[in-house]
């Protein structure tokens, strides 16, 4: 019999649920058109409303991971023959560029150094007149933070493209606030900040980009219509199946939203800025040299590069062998040769961070 041990989870995600999101998935199940259920999943969309700064009608969870988000956000809004810029800095960047091609969009990709951030004079400069510009807030593979809210006022400022937004590590994480910067569809994924299992993609998308929407998109299930059609309609009717929702996991996130509500998002944030710092600080108290950029790192995932002569690998096996801690390699070229190590949810706090510190130490022998 396979036993499943419990790991403190510090690498890009998962990362340890919240005990209250970790609990729900235990209660009873409920049918996905239940009215309780129902009651459960509005209350989540107006949740998910607050921690992604918007009062857009269209919130809600995906079913799916935040790759499905993304794809989601593509397959519903382009169409074959549409210019699309794409700023990438990093693997997530890519992927973009990626599902865009696969819509027929004519991407114009805009790259930059992974572990540098996007430059948005190098964005707003590739082409005159893009239909939609997309950039990801938090770069996953390089611990890097962009400038989503400047990206997003020069771009509303010069003409009418869409503002599409990769939240998928930021939220909850750090400061996010779609209507205020501008930014007209964004997705994210339960398994980061959230302090959620994977399996959701909260996602938003506002009137701008609602009025321009494929009206039939090349993906069925994630159709924003269709799902719509469920989602939206009141707790006691009116709802149209498309399919049977996740309810455990909407339970879930609910509960792991409300207990980031509860903490309130400002405090929320400043655990997550103070973990980070902390960690960061004694990486180079111990030799370590970081690898995003100062100045654009951010505080819930750490990218520090492996000193020459460590086995990258053999560090990380130890970690988990030896104090059932889990650190992620990196991305791309850079898989051998950076750790990536998440403070995210319930991880970002002060024992955590002296927990791998210590752990290191000894395997470093620093």
């Amino acid at each position: 019999m396979t036993v499943i041990v419990e790991r403190t989870l510090l690498g890009p995600g998962p990362s340890n649920p919240y005990p209250e999101a970790t609990a729900a998935l235990a209660a009873p199940l409920l049918g996905h058109l239940d009215p309780a259920f129902l009651a459960i999943l509005d209350e989540t969309c107006d949740r998910l409303r607050a921690v992604f700064g918007t009062e857009n009608a269209r919130t809600l969870p995906i079913s799916g991971t935040g790759s499905a988000g993304m794809e989601a956000a593509f397959v519903n809004t382009v169409r074959a023959g549409d210019v699309l810029v794409v700023a990438a800095n990093g693997l997530f960047g890519e992927r973009m560029i990626d599902v865009a091609g696969r819509c027929g969009a004519e991407v114009v990709p805009v790259r930059f150094p992974w572990g540098q951030p996007i430059e948005v004079d190098a964005v707003l400069a590739a082409h005159p007149a893009p239909t939609l510009v997309a950039a990801v807030h938090a770069e996953t593979s390089t611990g890097v933070r962009n400038d989503i809210a400047g990206l997003a006022a020069a771009v509303r400022a010069r003409g009418d493209a869409l503002v599409l937004a990769d939240c998928v590590t930021s939220l909850a994480g750090i400061e996010v606030a779609l209507d205020e910067w501008g930014v007209d569809i964004a997705y994210s994924g339960t398994q980061k900040c959230l302090g959620v299992a994977p399996g959701l993609a909260p996602f938003s998308i506002g009137e701008r980009a609602w009025s321009r929407r494929v009206q039939r998109p090349q993906s069925w299930y994630l159709d924003l219509g269709m799902i719509g059609d469920y989602v939206e309609s009141g707790a006691r009717g009116g709802r149209k199946y498309h399919h049977t929702a996740p309810v455990a996991m909407v339970a879930s996130l609910h509960a792991g939203l409300g207990r980031v509500l509860a903490e309130g998002l400002p405090a929320v944030y400043a655990r997550h800025e103070a973990a980070g710092a902390a960690l960061q600080k004694g990486l180079i108290e111990l030799g370590l040299e970081l690898f995003a950029a100062d100045g654009h790192r951010l505080p819930e995932l750490t990218t520090v590069k492996v000193p020459e002569g460590v086995d990258s690998a053999q560090v990380r096996a130890t970690l988990l062998d030896r104090y059932d801690i889990e650190i992620g390699a990196g991305a791309g070229e850079f898989a051998n040769s950076v750790w990536r190590i998440g403070l995210m949810g319930r991880n970002a706090q002060p024992q955590t961070v002296t927990l791998l510190l210590g752990a290191l130490a000894e395997i470093l022998g620093r």
